[in-house]
């Protein structure tokens, strides 16, 4: 069985990230994803609140699951038995990153590679941190997230 993980944030899900991981499901049996747990940022959403939004925006696909890790990366892989790792680049800005990321995850886990994601066209812009933006502001989140991610962002934003 080939296992992909798509590990990120997360923080919170966006349409972009729905994509990526629906069209990962066509290189892979069973795909991982995974909330990174990094202790220098602050999310917005709790790890359980992220995992419950994610299963909400991907639905009920067997191949998929939901988890979440703190540490390295490519010793989570090896835990899990993956050997791909899913990645998107919505920007040239994002490459430099993602390929030092993916040559170090490479080192640590000889077995594990790294595949780009292009997103969708009219997601390419799309960011996290961007929803977040027009979320505490009010702004119209329809197309850019889960219509649960829209409810859990306005409570969280109090509107």
């Amino acid at each position: 069985m080939r296992t992909a993980l798509y590990p990120g944030s997360f923080d919170p899900p966006t349409r972009g990230h729905e994509d990526l991981a629906r069209r990962a499901l066509a290189m892979c049996d069973r795909l991982i994803v995974a909330v990174a747990i990094n202790p220098n940022k602050e999310p917005l959403f709790s790890v359980e609140e992220r995992l419950r939004l994610l299963q909400a925006s991907l639905g009920d696909d067997p191949r998929i699951t939901f988890a979440s890790f703190a540490g390295l990366l490519a010793d989570f892989a090896r835990e899990r038995e993956a050997r791909l790792v899913v990645r998107g680049l919505r920007a040239v800005s994002d490459f430099e990153y993602e390929f030092q990321m993916a040559l170090m995850n490479r080192r640590l886990n000889p077995d594990l590679e790294t595949v780009f994601l292009v997103p969708a066209v009219d997601l390419t812009y799309l960011s996290s941190s961007l929803v977040r933006e027009a979320a505490r502001f009010g702004g119209n989140l329809d197309g850019l997230v889960h219509p649960e991610v829209a409810a859990a962002l306005a409570a969280r934003f109090g509107r």
